[in-house]
């Protein structure tokens, strides 16, 4: 029955959504992921500043990262390329570069309407834009639940499996032990709150990213020659050019749009969670940010996986296995058996942060669906924590395909309020554009310039006016036209 399901819903309906959606996005922003590309780079300089009592724009985007680069990025993509062939890879690429559109509004959008809490920390999400920005609360609770048991429950477990497994493999390492440590180490974490969480992916999502990089890039380059001829296989196999993988188009698209999803998790709703922490001057500002953290996702580091599997000789069409020993082989295939052993401390750094990521998605909404009851969060911190222990020792293949199913949801419900608050999101761009436009180089948002949303003011205060209520970002217009 779950297969059934599944098969329909991420095979059919999430493919549609995702796609299609995230292309009519990228259509109607006139392509800001194009348009903002090498504006994402100074962003992202940028992000660094911190504000004092507030998580900075530089710790979201580590946090978020911590969620996108996770186990998708190496076992991901190896089942992609087991079941999809060479051409899965051309699919993701599509995913993700419609996908950049549709991170950059929902990201917007979960800053628009942000709420300040009681501590005087920020809390957002698709929760908080569904019920302040098209009034329906019920509907943001049900997105609420599904992304607490989706993250915060089903796809801890599945993290801890793949964890422990890998570390079992790799060193015989036993898998109660490895995740008894490992929830420890979690629950550390856990007990400092968003700010511990974000100062340890703030350590490690870089180490762990450059480090992973580094190792795929040098056997890349160790291959470059086969590059051209391989980058063309995968294009060919995308449309069934290729006889080696003529019979498997169907697959290439289902699986790379399906595991690209999962990997850069743009459209899910989960994004907005963690890009809404951050303090910055305007909501536009960590839409480019997340843009940007899904192409280095994507395009950067499931490509850099991508490209060690099929240039190591190891895969051939037709592999048995998963995804993880495919890549783990494929690495061995090339710099000796020490890749297997890279691959597994990789994925366990990957899957530390990525839990931690999970674990704060579920404690919001937890939060938004019971507000701050110390009590509530602490019997969610014991459940993760014992669910961690379970999926070290369990089969979660149930467990699998039924968070396929809430990750489809999830798009549906998130893609939909997406659809609906369009309009929203165009006018914080354009607004972004204007100010740009006009030379002012860190766009400032005004709050009274959309006084017909409902927004929090503690979160977003009117800037400072001056004579006949002209606000600062317009005399910062003035201002440059008359430099000008």
């Amino acid at each position: 029955m779950l297969e059934v399901i599944n098969s329909f819903l991420s095979g059919k309906l999430l493919i549609v959504l995702i796609v299609g959606l995230g292309g009519y996005f990228t259509i109607r922003s006139r392509f800001v992921q194009f348009r903002h590309f090498l504006h994402m780079f100074s962003v992202f300089r940028d992000s660094v500043q911190k504000s004092a009592g507030q998580i900075s724009s530089f710790q979201a985007l580590m946090l978020s990262l911590a969620g996108r680069v996770g186990a998708g990025n190496i076992a991901g993509v190896g089942l992609a390329v087991t079941l999809g062939g060479p051409g899965a890879v051309f699919w993701m690429w599509v995913t993700a570069l419609v996908g950049m559109s549709t991170s950059f509004f929902e990201c917007s959008l979960g800053q628009l309407y942000k709420r300040c809490d009681s501590k005087g920390q920020f809390r957002g999400g698709p929760s908080y834009y569904i019920q302040y920005g098209l009034k329906q609360a019920w509907l943001g609770k049900i997105m609420a639940l599904l992304l607490l048991v989706t993250f915060g429950f089903a796809f801890n477990g599945l993290q801890s499996h793949a964890v422990t497994h890998s570390l079992n493999n790799a060193f015989g390492f036993s898998t109660t032990y490895s995740g008894v440590v490992i929830a420890v180490l979690l629950g550390l974490v856990f007990i400092g709150g968003i700010k511990r969480i974000a100062a340890v992916s703030d350590l490690l999502v870089p180490v762990k990213t450059l480090a992973y990089i580094g190792v795929t890039v040098y056997v890349i380059v160790l291959q470059f020659d086969h590059v051209p001829g391989m980058l063309m296989t995968i294009f060919k196999s995308a449309f069934g050019l290729d006889q080696a993988f003529a019979g498997l188009v169907g697959s290439a698209i289902v699986m790379g749009v399906k595991r690209g999803v999962f990997a850069n998790e743009a459209g899910l709703g989960s994004a907005p969670n963690v890009a809404a922490v951050a303090k910055v001057d305007h909501p536009a500002a960590q839409g480019v940010v997340q843009a940007f953290s899904v192409f280095l996702d994507t395009f950067v580091i499931c490509t850099c996986t991508a490209l060690l599997i099929l240039l190591s000789g190891f895969y051939t069409p037709g592999f048995e296995g998963d995804g993880l020993v495919l890549t783990q082989n494929a690495l061995a295939a090339v710099v000796g058996d020490w890749g297997r052993t890279f691959i597994s401390v990789a994925l366990a750094l990957f899957v530390f942060t990525s839990i931690l990521y999970n674990y704060y998605l579920g404690e919001n909404n937890l939060r938004f669906l019971l507000g701050d009851k110390r009590s509530a969060v602490i019997v969610y911190r014991g459940l993760v924590l014992l669910l961690i222990l379970w999926g070290a020792v369990q089969n979660l293949d149930t467990v699998f395909a039924f968070a396929d199913i809430t990750m489809t949801l999830l798009a549906l419900v998130n893609l939909i309020a997406l659809a609906l608050l369009f309009k929203v999101g165009m006018r914080l761009l354009s607004d972004y554009d204007q100010q740009r436009k006009a030379g002012i180089k860190t766009p400032i948002f005004d709050s009274s310039l959309f006084k017909d949303l409902d927004l929090d003011l503690k979160a977003w205060p009117p800037r400072p006016t001056v004579n006949n209520n002209v606000s600062e970002p317009a005399i910062q217009v003035v201002a440059s036209a008359i430099q000008r």
